[in-house]
């Protein structure tokens, strides 16, 4: 099981407000929340201004369950960089005793692991990572790449938290573009100023700074540095409860690896590059009812255009 890491008092003082006003639903288990029908439909909406931006780019919809081959993270070497972060899906494959003694081994609350053995699939950690070999099945990419709109997909995170703004299961609005080095690059660099302008356009006070991934371990540390220094990831952050900026969208570009991993083909048979934009819907609902409170009649009228509440 994962460490829990407290939240801090003003986390923890939003988090009971917002699950005071229904905005959230506690399930007992610290980053697993219903949602409020106020709270779903800023997401909702959120996610809508991203659809039709992603639209006027002529981009592809696709989407996948948050359930992924095993084989496939296994392949991308997520385990090696990310071991803490992953979730895995196990299932009973014992005899009818060992049933019997599960269930009463659960019905008190004790250990019954012993009766469950890995399956075939994993929580998806991120909601690009089915694109990949999807694509890649269709063989070489036509002349310019593809974008490929993932939607907002859930995601699993194993790292329970008192902050509301880190949970271990949340949607990803997704955005995947594969082709030539420099397309790629050069749709970050678009969607890098479109990012800051949808998200200041609904009142929110973000910036837009280099980042890394949360690497484990010595190794991890040192990927992080390398990370950072070819500016291969970008975040855009908010303040939601502090003490730090939270994320709320982030850029990754991940070169080669995921084409060399899948078989990602250039029209010409060269090997493709990949670049992934994902909005934190929920992280980025939090910041707006912190920035504009809890009450949504009440936040102001140029948000509500920006949203299109109708």
């Amino acid at each position: 099981m994962a460490d829990f890491r407290p939240g801090t008092a003003e986390q923890e003082a939003f988090l009971d407000s917002l699950l005071e006003s229904g905005l959230l639903i506690d399930s007992g288990v610290p980053g697993i929340y219903g949602r409020g029908g106020d709270f779903e439909s800023v997401c909702s909406r959120f996610g809508r201004l991203i659809t039709d931006a992603a639209d006027d780019d002529g981009s592809e919809t696709l989407r996948f369950p948050p359930l992924l081959p095993r084989r496939q993270l296994e392949s991308t070497g997520y385990l090696k960089s990310f071991p803490h972060l992953a979730g895995t899906v196990w299932g009973f494959t014992g005899t009818e005793a060992e049933a019997v003694t599960q269930s009463e081994r659960a019905s008190c609350h004790e250990d019954w692991s012993q009766y469950q053995s890995m399956g075939d699939l994993v929580l998806t950690p991120a909601a690009c990572y089915p694109v990949y070999p999807a694509i890649a099945a269709r063989g070489p990419l036509p002349q310019g790449g593809v974008l490929i709109d993932v939607g907002g997909a859930y995601v699993f995170r194993n790292e329970p938290s008192g902050d509301p703004a880190r949970l271990q299961m949340f949607h990803q609005r997704e955005l995947v573009r594969i082709g030539e080095p420099d397309a790629v690059a050069e749709w970050r660099d678009l969607w890098r100023d479109r990012a800051l302008e949808i998200l200041r356009g609904v009142g929110l006070d973000v910036e837009f700074e280099v980042a890394t991934d949360p690497f484990f371990g010595r190794g991890g540390r040192m990927m992080a540095a390398s990370q950072r220094q070819q500016e291969l990831k970008f975040e855009i952050t908010g303040q939601i409860a502090g003490p730090e900026p939270t994320a709320l969208a982030s850029f990754n570009y991940h070169q080669h690896h995921f084409a060399e991993t899948f078989g990602l083909e250039l029209a010409d048979g060269a090997t493709a590059h990949t670049s992934c934009l994902g909005f934190g819907l929920e992280r980025i609902a939090l910041a707006l009812f912190r920035t504009h409170g809890l009450e949504l009649s009440e936040w102001p009228d140029d948000v509500h255009a920006g949203l299109e509440w109708k």
